[in-house]
């Protein structure tokens, strides 16, 4: 059974930084791509940043150069460094995952944790 758990949103002023984790389990990482979303009030779901089961890694233009998505193997976790955060970086965060190559669109995606808030305040 595929599970994907999200942690470690939170609350923030502008400019800071908050670190999102997604444990995942029931499923071989090389095989899958592995992406991070996030959703505003009233705004579609966007994807934020992935990286694929060959490791590439990309990133939604507004987020360039200030977060990072890595994964874990080992331990079984996906992550997202999120840097310089400004009040429009605000919304539920989803890590998501589906097999073989990428989707750019949230359809396109089968699992998705429960998600995780973050606010940025100005």
């Amino acid at each position: 059974q595929v599970q994907l758990v999200e942690s470690g949103g939170g609350s923030v002023q502008a400019g800071g930084s908050l670190r999102l984790s997604c444990t995942v389990s029931g499923f071989t990482y090389s095989k899958y791509c592995m992406a991070w979303f996030r959703q505003a009030p009233g705004k579609e779901r966007e994807r934020v940043a992935r990286i694929g089961h060959d490791g590439g890694k990309r990133y939604a233009e507004s987020v360039q150069g200030r977060f990072t998505i890595s994964q874990d193997t080992a331990k079984n976790t996906l992550s997202l460094q999120m840097n310089s955060l400004k009040p429009e970086d605000s919304g539920m965060y989803y890590c998501a995952a589906m097999r073989g190559y990428c989707a750019a669109d949230a359809a396109g995606f089968t699992y998705w944790g429960q998600g995780t808030q973050v606010t940025v305040s100005s």
